[in-house]
């Protein structure tokens, strides 16, 4: 089968791209590396296909399509944060750009787009753990594009019968994830600070709590929604179905490093969520179950980033 991975060059898109790989599909990747990597593909850049280019551009788009059986749309400008500092940018790159996706997907004929989507679509709903019944209520813009595309991807499947699904992320980490970056995700931030000694930077009082889900995980359910025929025109939540703080998240890391480095505490982000748990169930009638739990994702985690040093 031929697979091409949207944001390919980004944690989560690279990941995929590499298992696929490693089962002996064709790959191919479009990024424009504004924020994945070219070095999260290095241990494919003599197997798979890799285009620069963006998603906001209708041809590029198109040209990648060509001879294409699965879409796999990771593309996105991530982080909550982010879109409450530029809503227009990332409603450009997010909705305009899956549009495209979506659009050039259907006229090339392609079997199934499979799209990342997010646990942020919930809202701060009382309600735990989540599950996919609820009604949607974001708080911020990221989380709204994430919302629309869905409804697009929805509307695709219902209007022109062509098979979309959507996956909502709960808070997936692992290796290759951007430790850097302004807006990085807490795990990858969490270690790196450790590793080196120095206090992490925690917004609020780390009681908020969320579903981690290690990066194997999410990397099967986005094979599976691809390849089972019955999984089509929905929305899955992608997660473990656990549910830890920001100080148990610490604890764990400070065990597995060896270290008794004490956390920063500061004021909490605007359109941050208090509390995320997921309920799996959906998926896992599918054959979903997770392989890797929190810990274990922990250290190997842990361990990768360690090597980096």
């Amino acid at each position: 089968m031929r697979f091409l991975v949207t944001g390919g060059a980004g944690f989560i898109g690279s990941n995929l791209a590499i298992k696929l790989t490693e089962l002996g599909h064709d790959v191919r990747v479009l990024d424009n590396f504004s924020s994945g990597r070219r070095e999260n593909l290095s241990d494919i850049a003599d197997k798979a296909e890799i285009v620069e280019g963006d998603i906001r551009d209708f041809w590029t788009v198109m040209g990648c399509m060509e001879g294409i059986d699965y879409v796999m749309h990771q593309a996105a400008l991530p982080s909550v944060p982010r879109s409450v500092k530029n809503p227009l940018t990332s409603n450009a790159v997010n909705i305009d750009g899956t549009l495209n996706v979506l659009e050039c997907a259907r006229r090339a004929g392609v079997k199934k787009m499979v799209a990342a989507s997010s646990s942020s679509v919930y809202g701060e709903s009382e309600e735990l753990p989540k599950h996919e019944t609820m009604r949607p209520s974001p708080l911020s813009p990221y989380a709204i594009t994430k919302l629309a595309n869905e409804y697009y991807l929805k509307v695709y499947w219902e209007l022109y019968q062509f098979p979309t699904v959507a996956l909502r992320y709960f808070n997936i980490f692992g290796p290759r994830q951007d430790p850097k970056s302004e807006y990085a995700a807490v795990i990858p931030k969490f270690i790196t600070a450790l590793l080196n000694d120095q206090p992490p930077t925690v917004f609020g009082d780390g009681e908020q709590s969320r579903d981690f889900t290690y990066i194997d995980n999410c990397v099967q359910a986005n094979i599976l929604a691809a390849t089972n025929d019955e999984i089509v025109g929905t929305y899955f939540n992608v997660a473990c179905g656990g549910q830890f703080t920001l100080n148990d998240l610490l604890d764990e890391l400070r065990k597995i490093i060896g270290v008794s480095t004490k956390a920063k505490y500061v004021d909490p982000r605007p359109g941050d969520i208090k509390h995320s748990f997921a309920a799996i169930d959906k998926l896992a009638a599918f054959g979903y179950k997770p392989t890797v739990e929190f810990t274990a994702g922990l250290e190997k985690t842990v361990e990768y980033f360690r090597n980096l040093q």
